[in-house]
């Protein structure tokens, strides 16, 4: 077997869509507990961009190539073997990494891989897994969501979005409000998605629709990707007790002038910023179990809806991250690997 495989490089380490190339480079080595996992498909998520842009903080030991998600089949395992699920080479499988999906190759935990169920194909298997597990450690590990209480999820056509409205609504959430800053996407989280509203945030005073449609009182969970500019929003919008939970800084990371802080106090809320990828290993496995668990049956059944908006060859990574940048998807974008 050859030492080198193909990836997706950066010219420079860093740089714009154009510095985006696939390159040879040399083939991931084995570490304990580990397999090598021939790609097929691989998704994309915004990380990637503010990655690729050199904005991101790779974990420390991870690979510099993009990427955390990816499906495919097991190539070699590790002295140690299959562990507990007993995986074997040629297995099909997905599953979640610290970086290296942008390639032919990742060498990945054998706790962090799910078997490939017949009923999905390569590109929806390929999306799920850091989405998935974002909306639950989001919604369940930081926002302390429990059957009865009301939950909003910002960017209501994010991935992140699409798979926290529908765990809201199956695990029986008093009400699931979304917000986008289209109508379409506003319809799509009401129609196809399930959630009780949805408010344009470009052309509602989407506040006072969630004050209204709760009596006064407000939401228990916010979800939030925005940050900066909907931080006064969420305040006003969160309930007594609430917990506000931040993903992300797509509206900026500096606070506006006159914000009012006052309802930290006035409504005990609490505001929690929290990402995945920096989590070690056994925190993203329980994730990873309960994905298998709780998720796995309802994505087999369809219960649960995988959107995926747009499949591109890897070749054509540049325009997969144009389609993110745009912010016009509603679902994934995958990229596979022939």
């Amino acid at each position: 077997m050859s030492n080198t495989m193909r990836a997706v490089d950066i010219k420079d380490g860093k740089g714009p869509i154009g510095a985006l190339h696939i390159a040879d480079v040399p083939k991931p080595k084995l570490g304990k507990s580990q397999a090598l996992v021939r790609i097929k498909a691989f998704g994309l998520n915004r990380m990637d961009l503010l990655q690729r842009e050199g904005q991101y903080p790779v974990p420390p030991g991870a690979s510099k190539i993009l990427g955390v998600e990816f499906s495919g089949t097991i190539a070699e395992l590790s002295e140690e073997g299959g562990g507990k699920e007993g995986f074997k080479e040629g297995d099909e499988v997905f599953g979640l990494a610290y970086g290296g999906a942008y390639a032919e190759y990742i060498a990945v935990s054998t706790h962090m891989l799910v078997r490939k169920p017949t009923e999905l194909t390569w590109e929806q298997c390929a999306g799920i897994p850091e989405t998935w597990i974002t909306a639950t450690q989001a919604m369940y590990l930081v926002g302390q969501f429990a059957a009865g209480k009301s939950i909003l999820w910002h960017a209501a056509a994010s991935s992140v979005s699409i798979a926290g409205i529908q765990l809201s609504r199956a695990d029986s959430a008093s009400a699931v409000f979304a917000t986008a800053r289209q109508d379409e996407k506003c319809e799509f989280a009401v129609k196809e998605l399930g959630a009780d509203g949805a408010f344009n945030t470009t052309s509602q005073d989407w506040v006072k629709e969630v004050m209204k449609a709760t009596d006064n009182k407000g939401v228990d969970i916010i979800v939030d990707f925005i940050g900066a500019s909907y931080f006064q929003q969420n305040l006003d919008a969160i309930a007594k007790d609430g917990v506000i939970v931040n993903l992300g800084f797509m509206g900026g990371t500096k606070l506006p002038e006159g914000t009012d802080i006052s309802a930290f106090i006035r409504k005990r809320c609490t505001f929690v910023g929290s990402s995945l990828r920096s989590r070690d290993e056994e925190y993203q496995g329980k994730l990873r179990d309960q994905l298998v668990e709780h998720a796995l049956p309802r994505f087999k059944d369809g219960r649960f809806k995988l959107f995926v908006d747009k499949v591109l060859p890897w070749e054509q990574v540049q325009d997969a991250h144009r389609l993110l940048e745009e912010n016009k998807t509603k679902g994934k974008v995958i990229c596979t690997i022939s």
